[in-house]
């Protein structure tokens, strides 16, 4: 059985280490723990993962975060992935640093991410992780802060919560989507 796990973010040395491309931390830390490296491929970065009988694909989108529904569309058609198996990862400036929020549907939030998903899709009924990134900044400042790095005091428990990512991927691909939000939701 294949899951699709995307994390979404912006390609390029840039953008590596910015709030905006957690999508991409997460996966990276699944491929890392697992042993597994990403190749470039049609539309983005790919590797795949085993664990208890299932293949976790995934996916770093090279479209950039705003055409990121191309990739995602892309993917589940190559890998013939239906939709309950997708999991999307972003950044949530809604939810307070490292709170973990995982849905099976919903609005895009004002994410431009996970608006042109629900636009080449048709439809927002597709799981999706929001890792929050808090929101401190001022007034006209979002974009720098969401493109702008980890502070030192973020950076101390990043890690942690990259882990716990990695834990509810593997959750949600072994006993689904309802089990794995009361196990991980606020956690």
């Amino acid at each position: 059985m294949k899951y699709l796990i995307v994390g979404l973010g912006n390609p390029g040395a840039e953008y590596e280490e910015t709030r905006h491309n957690i999508g991409f931390k997460v996966v990276d830390t699944i491929a890392q723990k697992n042993g597994a490296s990403f190749e470039v491929a049609r539309l983005g970065e790919v590797s795949t993962v085993r664990f208890k009988g299932r293949s976790l694909v995934l996916l770093k989108p090279s479209t950039f975060m705003n055409l990121s529904g191309k990739a995602v569309r892309y993917w589940m058609d190559a890998e013939k992935i239906p939709l309950d198996r997708v999991l999307i990862i972003t950044d949530d400036l809604a939810l307070p640093f490292g709170t973990l929020r995982l849905r099976g549907k919903g609005s895009g939030g004002g994410h431009n991410g996970l608006g042109d998903i629900e636009k080449v899709l048709g439809h927002s009924k597709y799981s999706r992780l929001r890792f929050g990134i808090g929101a401190e900044f001022s007034k006209g400042r979002q974009v720098d802060y969401v493109l702008g790095k980890w502070t030192n005091e973020e950076k101390e428990t990043l890690s942690e919560r990259l882990e716990r990512c990695e834990e509810l991927s593997k959750s949600f691909a072994t006993i689904g989507l309802e089990r794995t939000m009361n196990f991980f939701n606020n956690t």
